[in-house]
């Protein structure tokens, strides 16, 4: 069985078929992209595994576990963190205690061992601290750990959310159109750090994604939807020069040309 894979996923909103019979399935320790036109049902993907939506069909399984129907809260808790296309951050918290509260899965205390300020509980807050700290190094955000994030150029909130999921320590990340918004530099260090994050972390990636530079630098298999239908899926270059999905981002007398 697939380390992750959805299984003929399908839902509708309002009679409109957003997705209908996705299948794919995501390798351990690889770089898996979603890309298609917009409206064809890549973040609805996303919404559908962390439980936003329910499925009309189909299912989810997470290394042989079915989630298809479990808690949002539990995909955290099975190793699944996520970032989105528009930014959700604490905006009058700094970048620190942003980072701290991707550590909320490994909490281990309770409410009294806390209020006493146990051994267990110093040792907690020490252990994500230490852990929040590795992420702000890896992601180069020493100069702004004690800054509001409100403050912050649009490029570092980017990080800075990246940072809070990597803080969760996951198992498989999801990057939901990682590089909207950036300029040319700053999608350079996110291609070095989907890379780190593969190689050095260990972390398997699923990002949906626009920046057909970025897809083609990172990803090591795509799948291709078109109006919640897969068009194929496979090695990244192949997908990209299908003609049915050149089609799909250029139209027919595009893709003729």
């Amino acid at each position: 069985m697939a380390y992750f894979e959805t299984q003929n996923i399908s839902i509708s909103f309002g009679g409109l078929r957003a997705l209908n019979g996705v299948t794919m399935d995501v390798r351990q320790g690889e770089v898996f992209s979603i890309i298609g036109p917009n409206g064809a049902g890549k973040t609805t993907i996303f919404n559908c595994i962390n439980r936003y939506y329910n499925l009309d069909e189909g299912a989810i399984v997470f290394k042989d576990r079915d989630i298809t129907k479990v808690g949002s809260h539990v995909i955290a808790d099975v190793g699944i963190a996520r970032t989105f296309q528009n930014i959700e951050l604490f905006k009058n918290t700094t970048v620190l205690e942003n980072l701290l509260l991707g550590r909320h899965r490994h909490r281990r205390t309770n409410l009294l061992t806390e209020a006493l300020f146990t051994r267990s509980a110093r040792r907690q807050e020490l252990d994500a601290r230490e852990k929040a700290e590795e992420v702000i190094d890896f992601l180069d955000l020493q100069a702004y750990r004690e800054q509001r994030v409100a403050a912050l150029p649009y490029g570092v909130q980017k990080t800075v959310e990246l940072g809070r999921a990597l803080a969760m320590e996951p198992e498989l990340l999801m990057l939901d159109e990682p590089s909207s918004g950036l300029n040319m530099e700053e999608m350079e260090d996110l291609s070095f750090w989907i890379a780190d994050i593969k190689e050095e972390l260990g972390i398997t990636i699923l990002m949906v994604e626009h920046n057909m530079r970025l897809v083609k630098e990172v990803s090591d298999r795509v799948l291709a939807l078109n109006f919640g239908v897969p068009i194929t899926v496979g090695e990244t270059e192949d997908v990209l020069n299908h003609p049915e999905v050149m089609k799909a981002y250029l139209g027919e007398e595009g893709a003729a040309a």
